[in-house]
């Protein structure tokens, strides 16, 4: 069992610096790692593969989520949807693929996570109603009035169809950081982390190989990220 809290007094620059630490401190061999799983070749068609072959309709777009950006990834596929709802086209005619990477992967995770690792410092996510970093996913279901635009959670909108992803890689290197930071296993945070996702959402590769998998099933492209 992980317990151990993240040290709340670790500010998210320091953080940062710890997992880069880490990275450096392994070289190459963190990155090798995944690739060598892989090298005999054998799984040429993985689950995420067929996943995306679960995308629908004849107007898709995947959103390209690099950060929480004040939640404005899930504002866009639900704009996405509105707008073409209102031009006659029904949910049912409408892909939406939102890949959650780099520092958008706590989207993809249980209050459980956000309040033990301190997500919230962690990503810089505010709780709009403590107006404090988050130790849930505000982003899971949100309570009407929460944000400008209804139906812009998570679970809201999976009910309509949309496809969520997380990267495997991000969690990869997340967790080296954090287990270097709380002297725990590595591996073990991993597995908490990975045991948190939520329903639903399927964990790929990368997260740029699911950008690129997304646009091969027919997605136009959509920078979802906040810039700088």
């Amino acid at each position: 069992m992980i317990e151990q809290p993240l040290n709340p007094r670790t500010p998210r620059r320091g953080f940062l610096t710890t997992l880069a630490a880490a990275v450096a401190g392994t070289g190459l061999a963190v990155l090798a790692a995944p690739f060598k799983a892989r090298a005999s070749g054998s799984l040429a068609i993985t689950p995420a593969d067929e996943w995306f072959g679960k995308v629908k309709g004849k107007h898709r777009m995947v959103f390209d989520a690099t950060n929480a950006h004040k939640g404005f990834p899930l504002a866009w596929t639900r704009i996405f949807m509105s707008t073409n709802n209102d031009t006659g086209s029904p949910d049912s005619d409408i892909g939406a693929v939102i890949v959650l990477r780099h520092d958008a992967i706590g989207l993809a995770m249980e209050d459980r996570l956000w309040e033990k690792y301190k997500f919230g410092e962690m990503f810089k996510i505010d709780d709009p109603d403590t107006k404090k970093p988050a130790v849930k996913n505000v982003y899971l279901d949100p309570k009407p009035g929460t944000f400008p635009l209804p139906e812009v959670g998570v679970v809201p909108l999976q009910k309509r169809g949309v496809m969520f992803c997380v990267c495997e890689m991000a969690i990869s290197f997340y967790t080296m950081g954090v287990a270097k930071e709380m002297k725990l296993d590595a591996a073990e945070v991993k597995k908490d982390w990975m045991a948190g996702i939520l329903p639903g959402v399927q964990v790929v590769p990368s997260g740029v190989w699911a950008v690129n998998r997304a646009q091969e099933h027919g997605c136009s492209y959509c920078f979802a990220g906040e810039l700088g």
